[in-house]
């Protein structure tokens, strides 16, 4: 194993703001390479066999179109104002969408909720879609991806080809792929509510952000649920329709298999984990497989009926035809460190220990990897449950005894602080981190909240988060980044919480108050690289290198810059069967191309500001294709925007 990390030796002054596959066509022929789903395929991956852009040539890569909506809200913020009250009124867009490209046309939603319909080549308009969200009610304003349905034996007419959309206030809406107009047979003009069946919300605090799965005739999603806020938030179910009508055929709500999922009104239960991220499907196997977040609220368990926890911060797999659970794997018992599963289950073919099994890879905010037997949700690597602290937990939470740790891969985040881990650019600013630190409470992953604030590190931005993995289905590679930010989170009594606390907490006996961990010139007090990206062999669970990603170009001076990787950004990394990793992610607002193989940066792109989405690829008419959303994010210190970025070879590949 090779790892690599050299935060470097700097001084002075700085402020840091915190399954099925296309098969790959060889150039020359004519025939395209789509990205039919948000991973590229739907058990995700984030990888194209397109492989006309490779290594040798990935220098040449140019613009050459940009598409702009004109859906975002200006401005920029810190870390510590994006976890402010006031932030959650006037924060700036996400432009986190990963668009999909399905029989010649490229298809992308904006954080409005409005679906674009563009010529791959040109970035030209062919339709466009309002859904007329009432902006002012959203809270967070995010949509990651559109998800696409063909007809298996289309007749040519309306509705053949389908695009379906989840909204921020809580709709499905199925479009004709051809014209953008509604398909007036599914529900009632082209759209289903999903209020309908939960109990009494706000707007803010419902909405779907990631695209739904499509399974068959199946249309599948889960929703983001605001679950710090008060603990009988609406229920986090699953649900599915037909894609064909509209009709409500199943729902799966996370509570504990021996309790009652509706309650005496009929509604799902209220209070239970959500499935916010992106749904896997596997449609040999009949299977839907979900992450799931942690059950409300996240950072205070005591008052939690156990049955709210039993599916928490897990890998679920559902019956695609009733949705019953196949299986489940718990990453973390009992959450209060919201270490929520963030990311697509991923699935690929792995041979271990002379066995070939169809696998389910699965990131987490703690930085380590579980590779699970998609068919049984069995550890492929070995997993330990292994004594975490017991003590320092406020009073009426109670604590599980164990915590499964896997022993390969190695986990890609220190699994802990100290005060000697302190750092700083100065003497004085270590110094002045070590005081902080020393101040609270700190020990090892899984220490739990206090009332004089317990640092995260890893923190409950990760580690690893939504963008993450990528996976190369023939090197057997996973690529993912890793943030590295330690985030200081303390408990108070409600009687001393501040007014208009993002994550109040009501009807708990405490609320949270929640800051990143920095230095007084703003560092974080945690040692660089900041950010890192790192290959993982799958099979031998090796991390076959880790390095810093990005710079700190826009945040401190040359050549400071240099040494520390990115201040914490969104986003995650896109492969392809030639070899390359792109991502951008970072808050230098580059957007890079690395070799697999390395980790050796090939080719660099100056973006209008942060890349805060995952990238994809297609190759159409004989020209491969690689685009980048690039608008912001609320935790990003850059300015928000709408760019839609194309890029491909400077010169046509015949």
């Amino acid at each position: 194993m090779r790892r690599s990390t050299c935060p470097g030796r700097a001084a002075g002054l700085f402020a840091a703001a915190l399954l099925t596959t296309p098969l790959a066509i060889s150039a020359g022929t004519s025939e395209n390479i789509e990205w039919p789903a948000y991973g590229g395929a739907p058990g995700g991956g984030h990888h194209t066999n397109a492989t006309q852009i490779n290594p040798a040539n990935v220098a040449g890569l140019t613009k050459v179109w940009t598409h702009r909506s004109g859906d975002f809200v200006g401005g920029s913020q810190s870390l510590t104002e994006a976890t402010s009250a006031e932030s959650m009124r006037t924060r700036p867009t996400n432009f986190m969408v990963t668009p999909i490209m399905v029989d010649g046309t490229l298809f992308y939603c904006t954080p409005f909720n409005r679906v674009f319909a563009l010529d791959p080549a040109t970035g030209e308009e062919r339709w466009r879609f309002d859904p007329q969200v009432d902006m002012s009610n959203e809270g967070i304003t995010n949509c990651r991806a559109v998800s696409s349905w063909q007809d298996e034996n289309p007749d040519g007419g309306t509705c053949a080809q389908r695009i379906i959309l989840g909204t921020l206030d809580a709709r499905l809406i199925v479009l004709d792929a051809k014209s953008g107009e509604r398909c007036s047979d599914f529900g009632s003009n082209g759209e289903v509510s999903l209020n309908e069946g939960l109990t009494p919300h706000e707007a803010s605090e419902y909405g779907i952000t990631s695209a739904p799965a499509i399974i068959g005739d199946t249309v599948v999603t889960g929703a983001f649920v605001q679950d710090s806020r008060r603990p009988d938030i609406p229920s986090g179910v699953v649900r599915a329709y037909n894609i064909r009508n509209g009709d409500f055929l199943w729902g799966w709500n996370p509570v504990h298999p021996d309790r009652p999922q509706t309650d005496e009104d009929g509604n799902f239960v209220s209070g239970s984990t959500n499935v916010w991220s992106t749904i896997s499907v596997d449609e040999e196997r009949g299977l839907v497989i979900v992450p799931t977040g942690n059950s409300s609220p996240d950072y205070y368990g005591g008052a939690r009926d156990g049955h709210l926890d039993y599916y928490s911060s897990s890998v679920v797999a559902l019956n695609a035809a009733d949705g019953s659970v196949a299986w489940h794997y718990q990453t973390v018992h009992h959450d209060i460190w919201d270490f929520d599963v963030p990311a697509q289950p991923t699935f690929v073919e792995l041979t271990i220990d002379g066995k070939t099994r169809p696998a389910v890879v699965q990131v987490t905010k703690m930085g380590m990897t579980f590779v699970l037997d998609r068919e049984t949700g069995e550890p492929l690597h070995p997993v330990e449950e292994r004594p975490v602290p017991q003590t320092g937990a406020v009073p009426g939470e109670y604590l599980s005894p164990t915590q499964p740790f896997p022993l390969k891969p190695e986990p890609l985040h220190q699994l802990g602080i100290s005060p000697e881990d302190a750092w700083g650019v100065t003497f004085w600013d270590r110094r002045s981190c070590r005081k902080k630190l020393q101040s609270m409470t700190t020990g090892p992953i899984y220490t739990p909240p206090s009332l004089a604030g317990t640092v995260f590190y890893p923190s409950n931005l990760g580690g690893n988060n939504w963008g993450a993995p990528a996976v190369d289905p023939d090197r057997k590679i996973m690529v993912t980044n890793t943030k590295h930010i330690p985030i200081a989170v303390r408990l108070a009594k409600q009687a001393d919480c501040p007014e208009g606390l993002p994550f109040p907490q009501y009807g708990s006996e405490y609320c949270v108050i929640m800051e990143p961990l920095t230095s007084p010139l703003g560092a974080p007090c945690t040692k660089p690289p900041w950010a890192t990206l790192a290959a993982v062999d799958l099979e031998s669970g090796d991390i076959l290198w880790q390095n810093p990603l990005g710079t700190l170009e826009n945040l401190a001076p040359w050549p400071i810059h240099h040494f520390f990787g990115s201040a914490i950004e969104m986003g995650g990394p896109m492969v392809t069967a030639s070899g390359l990793i792109f991502i951008a992610a970072t808050s230098d607002s580059y957007f890079r191309a690395f070799d697999i193989n390395d980790g050796k940066e090939l080719w660099r792109d100056k973006l209008p500001t942060t890349g805060n989405a995952v990238p994809m690829s297609y190759l159409y008419n004989n020209q491969q294709y690689v685009v980048i959303a690039a608008g912001g994010h609320f935790t990003s210190p850059m300015p928000s925007g709408d760019y839609l970025i194309a890029y491909r070879l400077d010169e046509a590949v015949d």
